[in-house]
């Protein structure tokens, strides 16, 4: 195993969409190094990887920022931060004009305006949006991309950051990395949970199977203070393909429909985790399958999702052609993923503040690994890269010292690493390991085997089994770099899954059916728990923080 040693003035960790554009905002606006580590390649990583079809998060004519913070507000039932939802919302326009800017294709009417859909969307063709953004950091002055580089944790002394460790994939190669200030932009976490379809069909999901909450597992690890992980994210999605249904339900207008034909979406509400819970219930109480109407539309409609489907969701178009019938001669088969924790649709993430600094000096968080502010989808995680490489830059000129990383520290994940690589006698793979794992969330921390519903026993039971994998952890084996990879992924899963298990502990209510259902307490409950629910780790055990919510037009600091 080489060992090399690397300096910058900013590090940001993830190459997907809030880590490009922090690096694009930086280059542009200072002449502070950077250097990005990217575990895949930015130019098809992150969410952005396979393109998308629409920009959800746009303020469109007739509209105000507030509108939108009042949208992920109720969709939320009150669990956000205004603050963020506010200062994202105002860049969410100025975002969209400088990626058409840089060549993404928005589709526009015969007056030139952006071709509207719903009240907060733009059409676009985005197959490409990620090659573009990624094409534009590539050029960038003072940007440095290491690709196949994952970092597997920071390096804080006294709550301070001063760089972090990676492991190059394909280079054999241990990284030691200083930094005056660190971004980390690494996406939610998948693959927590025992997906829709099993074995080799397990990575058909709705959310990248490699994103494995790595920036969540190091700051958990680092103490940082991190909020709202029992706001899962259950996407309501076409069956076993796993493809969107919002541009069925938005692009030709589907309804959600019974076996019996019954609109039923309108018996529970329209907030994302009402249609995840009214389909649930559906089926519980013997009215399914369920579906999105799409019998009778348009041959029009018809060509018109045949195309968006290609674009974002191929498998979808592949399933119609091959039954031979178009959506408008059957309806759409709909069901629940697994859960997620992502912080672009819930408020799941570090907890952070208007600048998007998180509770460890001088580390900085964007995109889906920033909690509070939900709805972020592509445009708000790009503001909060924008803002999150602003406030990198603010802190690296008012700190001027170099950070120092420990030898003794160094040395520890210098030599964890090569046990891993030199130790043959596991009695397990990495594999079994994350199969066990996904079993135990899937039965005992509200999966889709149980209806996304747990009880406090439960919980009990998964937070032990889950400490019990943890150690089993500890003696794997990896042939290669790659496998080490694959060792550390599982790892930092485990360690979210003991966070995520803590969260749906601690809020003892129901607020979101399906996303967090506790049979215990089957209600809301306004009075205690119209809260954020909060935790860091201290001393190996997660400490649970209750804070009182921010709104109103009042912005939080970490000083107050």
């Amino acid at each position: 195993m080489k060992i090399e040693k690397l300096s910058t003035d900013i590090l940001i960790i993830g190459g997907g969409t809030a880590g490009c554009y922090a690096a694009l905002t930086i280059s542009e606006n200072s002449d502070k190094k950077v250097l990005i580590c990217e575990k895949a390649h930015i130019k098809r990583s992150g969410c952005l990887a396979a393109g998308v079809n629409a920009l959800n998060a746009y303020i469109v004519d007739g509209r105000k920022p507030q509108d939108y913070v009042d949208y992920a507000k109720k969709d939320a039932d009150g669990i956000v931060r205004e603050d963020l939802l506010l200062t994202m919302s105002e860049k969410l326009n100025e975002v969209t004009d400088r990626l058409e800017k840089l060549g993404l294709v928005i589709l526009k009417d015969e007056n030139g305006k952006y071709v509207t859909r719903g009240n907060r969307n733009l059409k676009i063709n985005g197959e490409n949006i990620k090659p573009i953004l990624a094409s534009a950091v590539e050029q960038a002055k003072n940007v440095e991309i290491l690709n196949r580089v994952n970092i597997i944790d920071f390096a804080v002394k006294n709550n301070k950051i001063n760089g972090a460790y990676g492991i190059g994939i394909e280079n054999d190669t241990f990284y030691i990395i200083e930094a005056k200030a660190v971004i980390v932009a690494t996406g939610g976490a998948a693959g927590l949970y025992k997906p829709n379809n099993p074995g080799f069909s397990r990575h058909k999901m709705w959310y990248p199977p490699f994103n494995t909450g790595a920036g969540y597992a190091m700051g958990i690890n680092a103490g940082a203070e991190m909020t709202t992980f029992e706001m899962r994210f259950i996407a309501l999605r076409c069956k076993d393909t796993i493809a969107p249904t919002g541009t069925l339900a938005q692009g030709v207008g589907a309804k959600q429909v019974n076996s019996l034909g019954e609109v039923y979406e309108t018996n529970y509400g329209l907030t994302t985790s009402q249609r995840v819970y009214g389909t649930v219930n559906e089926n519980q109480e013997g009215r399914g399958p369920c579906y999105l109407r799409t019998e009778g539309i348009t041959a029009e409609q018809d060509e018109s999702l045949l195309k968006a489907y290609l674009n974002m969701a191929p498998s979808q178009t592949i399933k119609w052609i091959e039954s031979g019938k178009n959506p408008s001669q059957q309806n759409v088969e709909i069901e629940g993923t697994e859960p997620y924790i992502v912080g672009g649709h819930t408020a799941s993430g570090y907890w952070v503040d208007t600048k998007r600094a998180t509770t460890i000096d001088g580390l900085f968080a964007g995109g889906d690994v920033a909690g509070g502010c939900p709805q972020k989808y592509v445009t708000g995680a790009l503001a909060e890269g924008e803002i999150a490489g602003m406030s990198a830059v603010e802190y690296v000129n008012n700190h001027t010292q170099a950070p120092q990383l420990e030898d003794e520290i160094t040395d520890k994940h210098i030599a964890e690493a090569e046990e891993f690589l030199t130790k043959k006698d596991t009695r397990y793979t990495t594999e079994q390991l994350e199969e066990a794992m996904q079993t135990v969330m899937d039965s005992y921390a509200g999966g889709i085997k149980t209806n996304y519903r747990f009880n406090e026993k439960q919980l009990d039971i998964a937070d032990y089994k889950i400490k019990q994998l943890i150690k089993l952890s500890d003696s794997l084996y990896a042939e290669d770099f790659q496998e080490l990879m694959y060792i550390y992924e599982l790892r930092e899963r485990l360690t979210v899954c003991r966070s995520v298990i803590a969260h749906l502990k601690a809020r003892k209510e129901t607020r979101w059916h399906s996303f967090a259902e506790n049979l215990d307490y089957p209600n809301k409950d306004d009075k205690n728990f119209n809260k954020y629910v909060n935790s860091r780790l201290e001393n190996g055990e997660i400490k649970i923080i209750i804070r009182d919510l921010v709104e109103g037009g009042k912005s939080y600091e970490h000083c107050d």
